[in-house]
């Protein structure tokens, strides 16, 4: 019954298998990664704009902005670490309780971003301590999107688990709109020195009030019922990441490279385009903020349209054919973005862009978990997801950054064309997930 109040649901915890409300499932499960990419979207903004300054100011322009952007990978490669530890703990005490701590954690380590002082107060100190922040919201991170989206699919109903899986991703956009947003805002009242001074820490510091509003919701939630019927039927494992490897070593490959392209999708038209377009295309950073938000609106749309599809559908044939045709798009985009100041090939290439990655991206929350059984979902679409940043993400916006200026646009769109085939393959090997028995 999903229309009983949360206080009934807390007395009778562990005695019943009734499900929370819609809207505390779609809120629990959506404001953690609104958080998480309200942040990543903070680092990378600031990355691609102001930390060569700040970080690097004695590099030249180029170098500075590509350590920059490796500071943004830190990030992703702590994620693994995030995934063994709160993947181990979901699958053994429960998803709710990792998920409080993964909040906290990713949360204060970037409060702790805005109050760092730059390479002019610490030299090479500072550099070390941005990194040293990441890392730790990277660890966080590694166990927040897989314990979200198990939250909004264990508590779907039948037919509806990749509709119910769109929840938690719509966090993505949200999280860009509200920080990008608060970029914009905060770069039209602001002076481009006020920026680099103290402007830049806003964001970071913001992201406190969502961490806190995010922490009271999961605090009223009650554990999942799929996992309660696991405690109760004594089927949870004392060891899920020996588990996992054992029995799901192949999941985990396959899941690894079929998420990695929307990670390197996703930050190549995100951080990626910002840097180049206001260093190669004459755009300014608000100017390309305000069509990376209108385009954004288009992602928001297709995730739950896509999702949508996917309970009607199936799963497989859409995104093997979403693939398919972001290896057409990576041949296609560096075209969009030639000339100076060409605001119709920007918006192009953000649009469709941003179409293809909703497509791709929206079933993804239900067809990872998906692929594993109950007693390792956790660690399991954890290990995958958090791999896929690496592979897919933790380097892209550098490689983009250094293949572009080396061996120009053209080598970029090749970057994306080849994490799109490897993932068109990990889709042909998954069999079709619609119909898979969430309860085992």
């Amino acid at each position: 019954m999903e229309n009983v109040t949360s206080n009934t649901l807390h007395k009778e915890e562990g005695t019943t298998l009734e499900r929370d409300p819609v809207k505390t499932v779609i809120f629990a499960s959506m404001i953690g990664t609104a958080v998480e990419f309200f942040d990543f979207y903070a680092f990378g903004t600031a990355s691609a704009t102001y930390f060569p300054k700040i970080f690097f100011p004695t590099l030249t322009p180029t170098i500075a902005m590509m350590l920059s952007l490796l500071t943004f990978g830190v990030a992703f490669v702590a994620r693994p670490l995030g995934s063994f530890i709160f993947g181990h703990f979901g699958d053994k005490i429960g998803r709710k309780k990792t998920l409080v701590v993964s909040l906290v954690l990713m949360g204060g380590s970037t409060v702790m971003i805005g109050f760092l002082p730059g390479y002019s107060t610490l030299g090479f100190s500072a550099v070390l301590l941005l990194c040293l922040c990441r890392f730790i919201q990277g660890i966080g991170l590694g166990g927040e999107w897989s314990g979200a989206v198990l939250v909004a699919t264990e508590n779907a109903p039948e037919g509806k688990r990749a509709l119910y899986g769109a929840f938690p991703e719509l966090g993505a956009p949200i999280g860009f709109i509200l920080c990008n947003g608060l970029f914009y805002v905060l770069e039209s009242f602001l002076s481009a020195s006020q920026m680099a001074s103290f402007g830049w820490r806003i964001p970071f510091l913001a992201s406190s009030v969502m961490v806190f509003i995010g922490l009271w919701v999961r605090k009223r939630m009650q554990e999942t019922p799929l996992f309660r019927k696991a405690q109760e039927n004594s089927e949870t494992t004392k060891s899920p990441l020996k588990e996992v490897f054992k029995t799901s070593w192949k999941q985990i490959i396959r899941g690894t490279f079929i998420v990695a392209v929307t990670y390197t999708l996703f930050f190549t038209l995100s951080t990626w385009s910002i840097s180049y377009a206001t260093t190669n295309l004459g755009f300014s950073n608000k100017e390309f903020l305000l069509i990376l938000m209108g385009s954004i609106l288009v992602f928001t749309a297709m995730i739950l349209i896509s999702s949508y599809l996917a309970d009607f559908w199936g799963r497989k044939k859409m995104l093997m054919t979403t693939a398919a045709l972001l290896v057409v798009f990576s041949f296609v985009f560096p075209y969009f973005l030639s000339g100076t100041h060409n605001v119709a090939g920007a918006v192009a290439f953000l649009v469709i862009g941003f179409f293809l990655m909703g497509i791709i991206y929206g079933p993804m929350g239900a067809l990872l978990p998906e692929l594993f059984s109950t007693k390792v979902r956790y660690s399991g679409s954890a290990l995958a997801y958090n791999l896929a940043a690496i592979v897919g993400a933790a380097f892209a916006p550098t490689v983009a950054t250094w293949l572009a200026a080396n061996w120009g646009i053209k080598y970029v769109g090749l970057y994306l064309g080849v994490m799109s085939v490897l993932s068109f393959v990990a889709f042909a090997f998954t069999k079709e997930t619609k119909h898979v028995d969430y309860t085992e």
